[in-house]
């Protein structure tokens, strides 16, 4: 099994959307690539025959490089959305949900952090259109923790003078954790996520 589909529990990475098995062959393929020689250095060859197929056989299903960064980041983004969306919206005190989104969003960034990487760090390589579609769905993440912070001030659990520079803040911690989170090192995704929780937590002023 590939990096692009494992976690540190050994998981596979739903990328049932995409279909046909080829298809989905060569984003895997891409995903690979991209987080270990960047987007640039990557070659329709090299996906290709990652995915042990002809580089003309990327054609059928991609018409160019782009548009797999694209699905990629798409598919990516929109689970991303997903988690926060899903940790924001439950019952419980703005505490609670933060302390869920934030601990749910790093499980996914250490668990996928191949996936991740890519995600996450290569919006400019998009072209305009793509580049303005991805940025709508960073946008409604922003808004869903933004919107927690925002409750908790509201209700008197969180102090909070900047809620915009501190959503920020709390979405950089988060990401990051794709760019150094090692499946050898001391930490599972679940602990590293507690953690990261306790951290935003008296990042907010917590009550």
């Amino acid at each position: 099994m590939s990096t692009a589909e494992e976690t540190t529990g050994g998981e596979v990475e739903p990328w049932e959307e995409v279909t046909p098995d080829a298809a989905r062959r060569l984003l895997v393929a891409a995903v690979e690539a991209f987080a270990e020689r960047g987007y640039h250095a990557t070659t329709t060859r090299d996906i290709a025959g990652r995915a042990g197929m002809s580089p003309a056989a990327l054609y059928i299903h991609y018409k160019t490089k782009e548009e797999l960064l694209h699905r990629i980041s798409r598919i990516g983004h929109d689970k991303a959305l997903g988690i926060l969306r899903t940790a924001a919206r439950r019952e419980g005190t703005a505490k609670e949900r933060l302390a869920d989104a934030v601990s749910s969003f790093v499980r996914w960034h250490a668990g996928r952090r191949t996936t991740a990487r890519v995600v996450q760090y290569e919006l400019d390589a998009l072209g305009p259109d793509a580049r303005a579609e991805i940025v709508a769905l960073r946008r409604q993440v922003d808004a869903e923790v933004r919107r927690i912070i925002e409750d908790g001030v509201a209700a008197g659990e969180f102090e909070v003078l900047d809620v915009r520079g501190t959503t920020l803040a709390v979405l950089s911690l988060c990401i990051d954790v794709a760019r150094w989170f090692n499946v050898d090192g001391p930490r599972t995704p679940e602990e590293v996520g507690a953690l990261y929780a306790d951290l935003v937590l008296r990042m907010v002023g917590a009550r």
